[in-house]
């Protein structure tokens, strides 16, 4: 024999061997039984069949195989079947979870910063580049990226590692710190109870895992930043001047947020508007001292009293904020847009009863989805004065004090119904108190496009792992640091959150579903692949 034949023959063995390796995940299922088929889960069968060689017809000559994995839904199947790395990625949110990262409480400075290092180990075992944790006059920002070709585009990811305090401890099952895993009605494959579970750690850190896995199988298709910060929950007052002063480092295509929410775990959604936010403490002064109530009340103003009239003068009988010029701004929605707003799936009946309400409460004239996303609102967060521990002390206090937000739609500036807010409260005070107002923090209202690229790459990732196309809902809530990414950077954000309203964030017994935490691992490189895919055909 020679040695051209030996050599083409030991290279067609080769290539043989080579067949029979890749193809023995399918030859492997090919072989089982009726029965033994019949019992795989359809995870299992879409393991197996993400693992099959697919065939095709060179139409230039010839016949090629390519061996094609399907990272995200690999990841589906890995995660469902509870492989190593779902055990390893729930067990590493869980130590995070530890962390009492409590930005607005100054007690806890050592855990926020300890926190920012552990968010830093998590980015640097994922595989990304350039990991730094970046000081503000404030708590530190956590910087990493990958960038594997400047020609391909880059999606930065941004997410919150400090969270609210856990406040009133009391109404917690468990230790806001101590995660637990339990089931719920909602939440039947169980849910991580923690403070910071779904607002931002558990949401921010599928971004991380996400990443490590499209890494570890070399499927990243573009580039990546992250920007993580430990003070949104006080504001983010540090973060314009970052990111001011880093734009170049910052710059990118794409902003991908996961701090929001999803209609269920059946029918997804986008949120596609933010409300703004003025966020205000104001201070009521009666007397020098407190006072005897019985030797001075009815001849003394009480502060508590003069405070409580002053705030229910602030809406009318059909709860509209009488504040002057509050709607002169307000973008009011047409017939036809509060008509597809109608269309996403809810119930009233579940909205009461999840709340243990007997009705609900609202401006006149709106639904309670149209209250919630579309108008703008003023609640009192917080009140006290004079005497409120154990028994009685009978008092007419000095001061009262209160917290009060307002929630802003599109076109009203934070700035100024903060102003107007100011002005009328002071107008309202009768001439027997004095009053002060402090402004805390706010920020702009946010609207995303639907028709932007990275919002159909966003609507076809939930598309392809929920099944369905995902609803664009507004949102009650306020993310000041969107409209500012949007001035300061000129790209949109968009908010891919799978938080559920039903996770009670901000509020004691705080959770997170492992099918949502699951869920986003698996959408995420589904955003990045439409992306990249998207950005290439414009």
């Amino acid at each position: 024999m020679n040695n051209t034949l030996r050599t083409r023959l030991l290279s067609i063995l080769f290539i043989f061997g080579l067949g029979i390796y890749a193809l023995f995940p399918s030859i492997r299922y090919l072989l089982l039984n009726e029965d033994a088929k019949n019992n795989l889960s359809k995870d299992e069968i879409a393991y197996y069949e993400s693992k099959s060689i697919k065939q095709g017809l060179d139409l230039k000559g010839g016949i090629y195989i390519v061996l094609e994995v399907d990272l995200p839904q690999l990841i589906s199947s890995l995660a469902k079947n509870k492989d190593k790395n779902f055990d390893r990625f729930l067990d590493e949110l869980i130590e995070l979870l530890k962390i009492p990262s409590i930005s607005a409480d100054p007690h806890y400075k050592n855990a926020v910063l300890s926190c920012s290092e552990a968010v830093a180990d998590s980015l640097k075992i994922a595989g990304a580049d350039n990991v730094k944790i970046c000081p503000t006059a404030g708590y530190p920002i956590v910087y990493a990226d990958m960038i594997i070709d400047k020609n391909l585009p880059t999606v930065l990811v941004y997410g919150h590692y400090d969270v609210q305090p856990a406040d009133p401890l009391e109404l917690w099952e468990s230790g806001p710190f101590e995660p637990i895993i339990k089931k719920t009605e909602v939440h039947p494959e169980g849910a991580i109870f923690a403070r910071g579970a779904c607002d931002d750690k558990g949401q921010f850190y599928m971004h991380v895992k996400a990443f490590e896995l499209m890494m570890n199988t070399n499927t990243l298709p573009c580039n990546i930043k992250f920007m993580i910060e430990g003070e949104e929950e006080v504001g983010s007052e540090n973060l314009s001047d970052f990111v001011i002063s880093n734009k170049d480092k910052l710059s990118c295509d794409a902003i991908l947020i996961s701090d929001t929410g999803i209609i269920s775990n059946t029918t997804p959604s986008i949120t596609t508007g933010l409300k703004g936010l003025s966020y205000l403490e104001v201070e009521v002064t009666g007397p020098n001292r407190d006072l005897h109530s019985g030797l001075y009340g009815g001849a003394v103003a009480n502060p508590i009293n003069i405070l409580c009239e002053m705030i229910a003068s602030m809406k009318d009988d059909k709860n509209h904020i009488t504040i002057p010029g509050f709607y002169d701004k307000v973008l009011e929605l047409s017939n036809e847009e509060r008509k597809k707003m109608a269309l996403a799936p809810f119930s009233l009946e579940e909205y009461k009863k999840a709340l243990d309400l007997s009705d609900v409460h609202g401006e006149d004239g709106y639904t309670t989805m149209e209250r919630v996303g579309i108008r703008p609102t003023l609640d009192v967060n917080g009140i006290w004065g004079g005497y409120i521990g154990e028994g009685a002390k009978t008092v007419i206090p000095s001061k009262a004090y209160a917290k009060i937000s307002m929630r802003l739609v599109p076109n009203q500036s934070d700035e100024e119904i903060t102003k107007l807010f100011t002005q009328y409260f002071k107008e309202i005070a009768p001439k027997s108190v004095s009053v002060s107002v402090n402004p805390h923090h706010g920020g702009e209202p946010y609207v995303a496009p639907t028709d932007i690229l990275a919002y159909r790459a966003a609507s076809e990732a939930m598309k392809q792992t929920f099944g369905k196309e995902p609803v664009p809902v507004r949102s009650g809530g306020s993310i000041p640091i969107v409209a500012l990414f949007e001035k300061e950077l000129n790209v949109k954000s968009i908010l891919l959150g799978f938080g559920l309203d039903s996770d009670a964030i901000h509020s004691p017994n705080e959770h997170y579903g492992i099918f949502n935490y699951l869920k986003g691992i698996e959408t995420i490189p589904y955003f990045f692949k439409n992306f990249a895919s998207m950005f290439k055909g414009e």
